[in-house]
């Protein structure tokens, strides 16, 4: 279900970006609305799946200082179900499939370079259908940002 976005919801929607913790109340406040209107409008785009909020958290402040990214040639299986068998791994933490010189992209947080060996060899090496795995880690995190979907608004007939 696709739902008309207007100003109003444009507006909540970047207070919600700018701190996904504020109240229906202070966005009320903020837009001249009451919390009641604001409340319906969240569950509307909640309702149509064109909005959710969610907590993100820090890699390095729960102690992953490692983040890897594993590029995989797949081979003698489905894409998707090695995918989903990647997935299900606790160190990785978004998983692609994709075009180009590789079925699989995915990215991955560890503590630090001892778990590199005991992640590659333990886990992933044992997914059947992983043909190949070309790995980079990553020096730094030049932007990490959610909200970057930009809401347009419909446009008539």
């Amino acid at each position: 279900m696709s739902i008309h976005f207007d100003a109003t919801d444009h507006a909540i929607v970047d207070l919600l970006r700018d701190n996904g913790r504020i109240t229906n109340q202070q966005i009320a406040e903020a837009l001249g609305l009451t919390a009641a209107t604001v409340s319906t409008r969240i569950r509307r785009m909640e309702d149509a799946n064109q909005l959710r909020v969610v907590a993100v958290s820090d890699f390095a402040a729960h102690g992953f200082d490692l983040l890897l990214r594993a590029m995989i040639t797949v081979d003698g299986r489905p894409a998707s179900e090695v995918a989903q068998d990647l997935a299900g791994l606790d160190e990785v933490f978004a998983v692609h499939l994709v075009s180009g010189g590789h079925d699989i992209d995915m990215l991955v947080a560890l503590h630090d370079a001892g778990d590199l060996d005991t992640f590659l060899l333990d886990h992933v090496a044992r997914i059947d259908g992983i043909h190949a795995i070309d790995t980079s880690i990553i020096v730094d995190i030049v932007k990490y940002q959610f909200g970057v979907v930009p809401i347009e608004p419909e446009t008539g007939p």
